[in-house]
């Protein structure tokens, strides 16, 4: 008699039908059943058949399943069985099992969606064992259905038949609805249709949350839309029918298109067609050469689509700052932006936007980790026996708990920079003490004093006394991260490029070269200091960091010289800057790699205000020309790089294209350069390495450089980095 133990995404994704119809062509008797740490299958076979059984399983399992260990052991069973049977699931210990991801509607549905003569044709909730709604609708784990908000619609008996037979691919499939039993719309697809070819907006209760969605061809809806929004410029996702859609709008690569019509369905950034093949609004990404497509992942969206038949602008429902609305109280709040809504009665109980990634030389990188990728689960390098909840960064903020030998990463939270996103914060944690029944030993948070996430791990502490608080350095933090997602344990050279991060001497960090590994780090380069004139004004306004660096090179001068930079502030305004820069008040010292691209598109006349984060860096990108390949004179002094010497330089260009061709090569260079000065793995981390060009850049130049390949690179990796610091430490 074997015992099999199955560990991994094993539970909730058909795992234990697919075993048993295995065993059934294997001939095998025994049952299979759910446990505390995955799946446990218990057989009466030889050693032989028992391997040939092992080997299916690892070529052919579900598709959503993911096995990170198979272990089997001979046990002394006295019990016989006559047949192999699906049992009742054991004891659940949920220290190790992983809740499911959403997942896109499965091909098997969508033919059932599109087929008159099915019961289920056009039902908009039509789901099975391999795709539908998973992590938004769990309340608690084991997942089984009186643990989800699916738990109030009874089945009906043709539902229930489904449900419990392991034949069907519907066996255990939790959301398991039709037009009987299961969840119903508000109003009609067709209605739905008409208001947006109207040029409505209208509010569309999804998965993880609403959307804003209209007509991606209609000039004027997109201008209610960034009115009533309050969304200026920041580019807008659009979703489409099909990728012969998507090929008529943007250029689009082999890995790209895997990604695309994965069942994961993220957002992809992909490079604009010029022309498009199809006409759309000026509005949706302006000035820059990239677009956000996606595919509908669920039957609502593919029902509206298809009667649609044209790109729909869909972004989160929610204002600036705000979290991702999930139910109808809060899309109401809303309603001054859109003209009609299209709801559903089935609860969201996690909230969980839309997942964002690119591609860069066949390497996919994320950008926002949401739905179809998160909760994340990733391996540690060994067990810990101390139960770890780190908070992670202000900005994009996730959180993580470690137990034993994982950590769980939270979907993208948000910044938390309102008392509404703090309060959805604070619940994200309460869900995951709730569902592991964890409570931590230890917390972890980031060394900026006055972070939300750090002061929230103060209160924590305050409340028991015998938590253990530890603060792990911001850009530390960041290399840690895409260490520990390539399972580097050496030492290495880290370049940590970001837009601030709380740094050793008080002043905020952001352009950095840190030798270290697991356990220590030691500083060994940066960009000089310079002033952000207005401390957090800079960072929306780049004109504020060019003019600091006009002060540095040309002190009182400034004033008689014509530039834009100038130009764009009153005579008034710039004297009183001068003072704030001559004495530092509200003026804080920075490194920020993130605010060099500022400086630079504000000198260039490329955007003196920004209206969405990274714009400058998105802008800059659609100026860089690949033919001109030189680079400005740069100096290390003791380590530290005086980016005002380019400043100067980058003022002598009368070609912007030239100018910004030449700050990307330029920082290349410098991190060439220090790559070869100390012959160490080159590791990188940080937003900056988000812009695409410098990315590709560096992975020409160094084609073995390290990056946090299917994962972030922002602060959404903070939280991760800190769970691979305190574990690497001491305190692990």
């Amino acid at each position: 008699m074997f015992h099999i133990e199955i560990r991994g995404m094993v539970q909730g994704v058909g795992f234990r039908p697919y075993i048993y119809n295995l065993a059934l062509t294997f001939g095998l008797k025994g049952y299979v059943t759910n446990s505390g740490y995955g799946v446990l299958i218990v057989v009466d076979t030889t050693k032989g058949s028992l391997k040939k059984f092992i080997e299916a399983i690892k070529e052919t399992a579900p598709p959503l399943s993911h096995i990170e260990s198979i272990e089997f052991k001979l046990v002394e069973e006295r019990e016989r069985f006559s047949e192999f049977t699906i049992q009742k699931s054991k004891k659940q210990t949920k220290l190790s099992l992983q809740i499911p991801v959403d997942i896109a509607m499965c091909q098997a549905c969508q033919k059932e969606l599109n087929d008159k003569n099915n019961r289920r044709y056009h039902y908009p909730f039509i789901s099975c064992v391999n795709c539908g709604s998973r992590f938004s609708i769990i309340k608690n784990l084991p997942y089984d259905r009186d643990k989800t908000s699916m738990s109030k619609f009874k089945m009906c008996q043709k539902c229930q038949d489904e449900y419990n037979n392991p034949k069907d691919r519907r066996y255990h499939a939790q959301p398991i609805g039709c037009f009987d039993c299961g969840a119903t719309l508000s109003n009609s697809i067709d209605e739905t249709v008409k208001f947006i070819l109207e040029g409505k907006i209208v509010a569309i209760k999804g998965i993880g949350g609403y959307h804003l969605v209209c007509d991606a061809t209609n000039e004027k809806s997109l201008q209610r839309l960034r009115a009533k929004k309050q969304r200026p410029s920041k580019p807008f996702a659009i979703m489409v029918k099909d990728m012969a859609i998507v090929k008529k709008i943007a250029m689009v690569n082999r890995a790209e298109e895997q990604l695309l019509t994965s069942n994961r369905r993220p957002i992809v950034l992909l490079k604009k067609l010029h022309p498009p093949h199809l006409t759309l609004s000026t509005l949706i990404a302006p000035l820059i050469n990239q677009i956000g497509l996606f595919l509908p992942y669920t039957p609502i969206h593919e029902l509206i689509l298809q009667k649609l038949d044209r790109p729909l602008v869909t972004t989160s429902a929610n204002l600036s700052g705000e979290p991702l609305c999930t139910t109808y109280k809060e899309i109401m709040k809303l309603s001054n932006i859109w003209d009609y809504a299209l709801d559903h009665d089935r609860d969201i109980v996690n909230g969980c936007d839309d997942s964002v990634l690119f591609v860069e030389h066949e390497t996919t990188f994320i950008l926002r980790n949401a739905r179809g990728y998160a909760p994340t689960y990733l391996q540690l390098p060994f067990k810990t026996d101390r139960k770890i909840l780190t908070l992670g960064a202000n900005q994009k903020n996730t959180i993580a708990i470690c137990i034993d030998n994982r950590v769980i990463l939270s979907p993208y939270i948000g910044d938390l920079n309102s008392l509404s996103t703090v309060q959805n914060f604070k619940s994200q944690i309460e869900r995951l003490k709730r569902i592991y029944n964890f409570e931590p030993d230890i917390i972890v948070c980031d060394k900026h004093p006055h972070y939300a996430s750090t002061q929230y791990a103060k209160v924590l502490k305050s409340k028991n006394y015998n938590l253990q608080l530890i603060q792990i350095q911001h850009h530390h933090a960041h290399i840690l991260a895409t260490m520990g997602i390539n399972r580097i344990t050496s030492k290495v050279l880290g370049v940590s490029f970001d837009g601030t991060g709380y740094g050793d001497d008080g002043n905020l960090w952001g352009g950095e070269f840190l030798i270290c590994d697991q356990h220590e780090y030691k500083r060994v380069g940066h960009f000089r200091y310079f002033r952000l004139l207005g401390g957090e004004k800079a960072i929306k306004e780049p004109r504020r960091v060019a003019l600091a660096f006009l002060f540095e090179i040309y002190g009182e001068q400034v004033f008689d010289i014509e530039s834009d930079v100038t130009k764009s502030f009153s005579l008034i305004e710039l004297k009183t800057l001068y003072i704030t820069w001559q004495k530092g008040l509200n003026a804080p010292w920075s490194s920020s790699c993130g605010r060099l691209f500022d400086a630079v598109a504000s000198l260039l006349n490329i955007v003196q205000v920004c209206s969405y984060e990274g714009e400058s860096g998105l802008l800059l990108e659609s100026f860089y020309n690949e033919n001109i390949r030189d680079h400005y004179r740069f100096y290390f002094d003791d380590g530290q790089i005086d980016f005002s010497n380019i400043v100067i330089q980058i003022l002598e260009e009368s070609d912007r294209n030239r100018a910004v061709s030449k700050f990307f090569n330029t920082l290349v260079e410098i991190i060439v350069a220090m790559y070869q000065k100390y012959n160490l793995p080159l590791v990188l981390g940080g937003g900056v390495f988000q812009n695409r060009v410098l990315l590709r850049l560096i992975m020409d130049k160094i084609p073995n450089v390290i990056l946090p390949k299917d994962f972030v690179s922002n602060d959404g990796a903070i939280a991760y980095g800190q769970a691979m610091g305190v574990l690497t430490s001491k305190w692990g």
